[in-house]
């Protein structure tokens, strides 16, 4: 089936993008999936990296500022400590019996000093380096999903970044870079190669502990005499390929860390290459390891290599995949029949995203299920923006705080697991949208915009004659623009 006509062009930019811009509908309604295959043969997805430090660059910028942070700190303490040192001298002198007697304050000099004038307000101080590094990396994010025609790549680009999540609340300066480095130069390629670039990226490796992960009879584990760290293994096995339950041991677990020993990143002490990917033989656990059965040498990194491309080919992971893609496309509850058929597409293809990604778009079950899944936070608010004229101009602190008040802050998950993709993790916060709808109604209404204009771009077809009768009722422009971005067929897709 070809699913064409208005109705399924506001479908598929709903379902598949971030929701409809000015006049969108019309544009693709001749041949809605035919626009989601095109955007997926658009490079934009690797453009948006261009004039922002790398992950390094900006770990050893951030390691610098705060090395600069410590040194005044200690500086100004230095020089209060001198100061009261000083005063207590003073002191002690002038009640020497010998010296002279201290000097009383003259009272009428006291009362002529004039107070300091008030100084005028200026303008806001800049941020300090690692926020305005976070912050340039997010307004790139956000202006690459704004701006898309419909924004398919981006919305994988976001799936796949929360699928291998890291957070910018242990380790700022890479949260961005990772998504750009990681995620975005292989969200079109091989399933294998984005694993690699995921579990080898330094932003990784420091988030979920490797970097100091270290085997027992290693060089560095014999003469340290610490040990073995096995949180990134683990979330590789349960969140990032196989899945939980499905046959892995915790012997395999710890076989597993024991591979990627060693896997860790230069200090951001270095000057030149700090903060970069490194593997260090004294910390790698020497060894043949058996990992779900199979004996892989010890090859140094390539052990770890290929482990990764035997995790990315399992038939476990192909099936963890295709739920996960289903159920945040499609619905929480997704078609088993939709599931079937891209784990097929993952395993025919040796993991092939692009070829998955159109298997969704083309699947009947992809067009035919209720528009029953709840936009998360981010996805509702990059939609509603996207109906404003100018959507780039919005500052990004605005934005960034949007999300935060909706408790989904930008590349903040509470754990490994990245944020919910179900509608019970974010059904009661829908409350809190109502505020933010406001606000952006009454910015939206002070450029004149026509209510029923905008339900035309934003839902098409989509609007139920109720939510047309409830717009036609508000009270007011305002008032009946907030009532459109809550309406149901608004905040689902």
């Amino acid at each position: 089936m070809s699913a064409r006509g208005k109705e399924a062009a506001a479908l598929a930019l709903h379902r598949f993008g971030f929701g409809p811009a000015a006049n969108s509908i019309a544009a693709i309604a001749a041949d809605p999936q035919g626009a989601l295959l095109a955007d997926l043969e658009r490079p934009q997805a690797g453009l948006v990296a261009a004039n922002l430090p790398s992950s390094a660059e900006s770990t050893r910028e951030v390691f610098d500022f705060r090395a600069e942070q410590t040194a005044k700190q200690k500086l100004a303490a230095r020089a209060q400590k001198q100061v009261e040192t000083e005063n207590a001298a003073n002191l002690v002198d002038c009640r020497k019996p010998s010296g002279a007697p201290c000097a009383a304050p003259d009272a009428n000099e006291a009362a002529n000093q004039q107070p300091p004038p008030i100084a005028k307000p200026g303008p806001p101080p800049a941020p300090p380096l690692p926020q305005r590094l976070f912050q340039d990396e997010a307004k790139v994010r956000f202006d690459a999903a704004l701006g898309a025609d419909i924004g398919f790549v981006e919305r994988l680009v976001w799936f796949w970044s929360n699928h291998f999540c890291i957070s910018a609340d242990k380790i700022v300066e890479m949260a961005g870079p990772f998504e750009r480095e990681a995620i975005r130069p292989h969200v079109l390629g091989r399933f294998a190669d984005l694993l690699l670039a995921v579990e080898s990226h330094p932003g990784m490796l420091f988030y979920l502990d490797n970097v100091q992960s270290m085997g027992a009879n290693s060089t560095a584990g014999i003469t340290r005499d610490k040990g073995l760290n096995e949180n990134l293994a683990r979330e590789i096995l349960e969140l990032h390929t196989l899945g939980v339950r499905s046959g892995y041991t915790q012997a395999d677990v710890t076989s597993f860390a024991n591979v990627i020993t060693g896997w860790t990143w230069l200090p951001p002490a270095e000057p030149i290459h700090g903060g970069e990917f490194a593997f260090v033989q004294r910390l790698h656990e020497p060894g043949a390891k058996t990992v779900l059965g199979k004996v892989y040498p010890d090859t140094g990194v390539r052990q770890g290599r290929a482990v990764l491309a035997d995790l990315a080919r399992h038939p476990a992971t192909a099936q963890h995949v295709a739920l996960k893609l289903a159920r945040h496309f499609v619905a929480d509850a997704p078609p088993p029949s939709l599931v079937a058929k891209l784990a097929k597409t993952f395993a025919d293809t040796d993991g092939n995203l692009k070829d998955i990604a159109k298997t969704l778009v083309t699947a009947d079950e992809s067009w035919t299920a209720a528009r029953t899944k709840l936009k998360p936070p981010a996805e509702w608010t990059i939609g509603m923006l996207r109906l404003m004229p100018a959507p780039q101009a919005i500052p990004i602190g605005r934005i960034l705080g949007t999300q935060a008040m909706l408790g989904a802050a930008l590349w903040r998950p509470l754990s490994p697991n990245g944020y919910p993709d179900t509608e019970a993790a974010w059904i009661d916060g829908v409350p809190r949208r109502l505020d933010i709808a406001t606000g952006f109604a009454g910015q939206l209404a002070a450029n004149n915009a026509d209510p029923r204009a905008v339900l035309d771009s934003a839902l098409g077809p989509l609007a139920s004659a109720e939510t047309r009768d409830t717009i036609a009722r508000a009270e007011s422009r305002p008032q009946a623009l907030a009532l459109l971005v809550m309406a149901p067929e608004f905040l689902r897709r």
